[in-house]
């Protein structure tokens, strides 16, 4: 840089990029303008032009000057390398001008402090960075490090999680060709650890997500649930909402779709099958996505599950990932899950298909049954997807509610039969014990329960964490 590169910036005042100081006796406030500087695009620091009126005046520079000069940078962190310029003013013996040229964003996202304390640029002020910026900046520079699910739980230990659950899950994964046989055997420590769950003997949240039986102050942990009358939320039918782990959140959304939407029976070759209205498995998958990447870190943000008459909409808090946009979702990429601890365990335990082909998936199960699919929407940083209700061949068959009086129209697949059957022997059985009797996955039988006792085969009796299942009306 010459002098006339400085007289142009003279003449353009101040600016974003651009603070002019009178002396370097004035270092500790430029450095916070250095600093906001790195945290914003970067600039230029002029010492030797006084402000009023703007003129160059250039100042002495001494060894000692470049001491100071170099202990001032010494306070912004992380270290910053700026190289500075010493320019000559025309017919001035002693005086210069000392140019420092700071380019953005050296460190990446993460954002610099000076003394301490994020400073960034406004207009052509400095200013301290507001608090929800610095954290965002930081979440930014290194997202796994910073994500919410792998934060320490504090207030949570192992025995704040069910046993009973974390070894289903691995059941399932077992089954499901996932996890090797031996992970049976498994102490809790060694499952959680393995799955990069806790730290030594710390839990993440990612575990208290999953596996915890009481959540405590997670609020964040939560699905609001109504079914409304028409198709606006004037009037409700029934609403409910629920507390728990992922798991839980999961079966019992589930349970409340099978309670409000309409079934139908159709005769395929020699049985009778028996479908709900939308696919039960393109239901699952947007349920189980919205769980898995919904953003966890806003504590009064939830899952939304609204069944209207005319559409079905499950909402989270999040929004795509880069490069997707609601335009090219459907198309085949790559799988980058907000929150990647989550996301591998739901997938080794079955529950989570395959990477990066969720909305695919619910789009082909659509298609499948005839029915329109899904349309997927971005809304003020939530993720909507919206299934539309249809009068699937005319013959839906949700007058079955309140007709059932013990008994259900049509008969029982093979493998919902085999279900009831072992509930009738094994009367106050859980869904564990029934997978673990009849050598099935966890998650298949999950679902069977969940028909027996739509439809009034089956009922539970005491509570679901210590009841069982016992046979209500006869099969046939």
């Amino acid at each position: 840089m010459n002098y006339s590169d400085i007289e142009i910036l003279v003449q353009n005042d101040e600016s974003k990029t651009v603070e002019f100081k009178k002396t370097t006796g004035e270092l500790k406030d430029a450095m916070r303008s250095a600093c906001a500087f790195l945290n914003t695009n970067g600039g230029l620091l002029v010492f030797g032009v006084s402000p009023k009126p703007l003129k160059i005046v250039g100042q002495e520079v001494s060894d000692s000057t470049k001491r100071e000069i170099s202990q001032a940078l010494s306070s912004i962190e992380p270290i910053v390398d700026v190289v500075v310029e010493y320019v000559e003013i025309p017919n001035e013996i002693r005086n210069q001008v000392i140019v420092m040229r700071f380019e953005p964003w050296v460190n990446g996202k993460k954002p610099y402090v000076c003394n301490g304390r994020p400073y960034y640029r406004l207009e052509s002020t400095t200013r301290v960075m507001p608090q929800a910026l610095f954290e965002e900046r930081l979440k930014s520079s290194d997202p796994l490090k910073f994500a919410w699910e792998n934060q320490i739980a504090s207030e949570f230990t192992l025995s704040d999680l069910d046993e009973e659950m974390i070894r289903g899950a691995v059941r399932a994964g077992i089954d499901s060709g996932r996890l090797p046989a031996t992970a049976i055997n498994e102490t809790m420590e060694s499952i959680l650890q393995r799955w990069h769950l806790m730290d030594d003997e710390k839990l993440y949240n990612s575990a208290v997500a999953l596996f915890a039986k009481d959540i405590k102050n997670y609020s964040q942990l939560m699905v609001r649930m109504a079914c409304f009358k028409d198709t606006d939320k004037l009037v409700f039918l029934d609403s409910k909402v629920v507390e728990g782990n992922i798991f839980k959140l999961f079966s019992e959304s589930i349970e409340f779709l099978f309670k409000h939407l309409n079934l139908y029976g159709e005769v395929k070759g020699e049985k009778r099958v028996e479908q709900l209205e939308i696919p039960i498995e393109a239901l699952r998958e947007a349920l189980i996505n919205a769980l898995c990447h919904r953003i966890y870190d806003d504590y009064r943000e939830s899952i939304s599950l609204a069944i209207y008459a005319d559409r079905v909409e499950i909402s989270n808090p999040g929004k795509l990932p880069y490069p997707l946009t609601v335009e090219n979702i459907h198309l085949p990429h790559e799988s980058k899950p907000h929150n990647v601890k989550i996301a591998q365990v739901l997938y080794k335990v079955s529950y989570l298909e395959s990477w990066g082909t969720g909305f695919q998936r619910m789009q082909e199960f659509c298609k499948m049954q005839g029915l329109q699919v899904p349309q997927l929407e971005v809304k003020e940083n939530r993720i909507v997807i919206t299934f539309v209700r249809e009068n699937v061949n005319g013959q839906l068959n949700g007058q079955l509610n309140g007709q059932l009086n013990g008994q259900l129209n049509g008969q029982l697949n093979e493998s919902q039969r085999e279900t009831f059957n072992y509930v009738k022997m094994h009367e106050g059985c859980n869904t564990t014990m029934i997978s673990e009797g009849l050598g099935k996955p966890f998650r298949t039988i999950d679902k069977h329960i969940l028909f027996l006792l739509k439809y009034g085969y089956i009922e539970r009796r005491g509570s679901k964490k210590n009841g069982g299942f016992y046979v209500k009306c006869s099969e046939n």
